[in-house]
C-alpha cells in the first residue's frame, strides 16, 4: 500500500475542504490509513484555503512537509505558486485555470504573476504539471461550483482506485439538482487529463 500525500490549496468559496474531504472518506473506503488538517485564513472572503489529506498504511501526522507533497492541487493559479515548496522533486501538479485577483493587486501595488511566470516557478521541481481548464468544463456541463468535482477527476486519474469509489462519494455528497452535472464534471476532469497524459 503507497501512501499518498495530497496538498490541496485555493482560496474561500471554491469547494477546496469538500474535495478534501470526499479524498479523506475514498481513501479510508479503499482501506487507508486517513489523516487530513485544514487551514482557513479568512476563508469565507476568499483567503487561502490549504487540506492536508495523507493516505497510508500507518499515517502518523496529517502534515505535509515541506518538499514531500506527492499532489499539489491548486483551485487558482497564484495559490499554486504560494505552495509549490511543498511539491516533492517530480511531485504532480494539477492546477485550475482560475485567477482570483486579491483587492492589494488590483489598486496596482504589487504585480500579479501570470500563468507562464507560476509556470517557471513549478519547473524549478517538476515537468509534471497539468493546467486543467476548469472554468470552461463547469459552464459547459451547466454547473460553474463544480470546480471542486473536475479537479477530483483529474486527480483520480493519478491514483489507483476504481473510478466507482470516487463516483459513489459524490452521489451521496452533491444534492440531487446538481448531481448530473457533477457527474459530467468529474468524467470530464478525467478526459481532459488523460488527455494531456499522453
Amino acid at each position: 500500500m503507497k501512501d499518498v500525500n495530497v496538498l490541496m490549496v485555493g482560496v474561500g468559496g471554491q469547494g477546496v475542504i469538500l474535495a478534501s474531504d470526499a479524498m479523506s472518506e475514498i481513501g479510508m473506503n479503499a482501506g487507508y490509513d486517513v489523516k487530513k488538517t485544514d487551514s482557513l485564513g479568512m476563508a469565507q472572503r476568499g483567503g487561502s484555503v490549504v487540506s492536508n489529506v495523507r493516505w497510508g498504511e500507518k499515517v502518523f501526522s496529517p502534515t505535509i512537509k515541506k518538499g514531500e507533497a506527492d499532489f499539489l492541487i491548486s483551485f487558482e493559479e497564484v495559490e499554486t505558486a504560494r505552495w509549490a515548496a511543498w511539491l516533492k522533486p517530480g511531485g504532480v501538479v494539477i492546477v485550475a485555470d482560475v485567477v482570483v485577483v486579491p483587492i492589494s493587486a488590483m489598486s496596482g501595488a504589487f504585480p500579479y504573476p501570470d500563468w507562464e511566470e507560476i509556470k517557471g516557478t513549478l519547473q524549478e521541481r517538476t515537468e509534471k504539471i497539468y493546467l486543467i481548464p476548469a472554468t470552461r468544463i463547469g459552464a459547459e456541463v451547466g454547473n460553474p461550483k463544480a470546480l471542486n468535482i473536475v479537479m477530483m477527476g483529474a486527480l483520480s486519474t493519478f491514483l489507483d482506485l476504481d473510478t466507482e469509489k470516487w463516483l459513489d462519494d459524490i452521489r451521496k455528497k452533491v444534492p440531487p439538482k446538481f448531481l448530473d452535472s457533477s457527474l459530467q464534471a468529474f468524467h470530464r476532469g478525467v478526459e481532459e487529463t488523460r488527455s494531456m497524459k499522453h
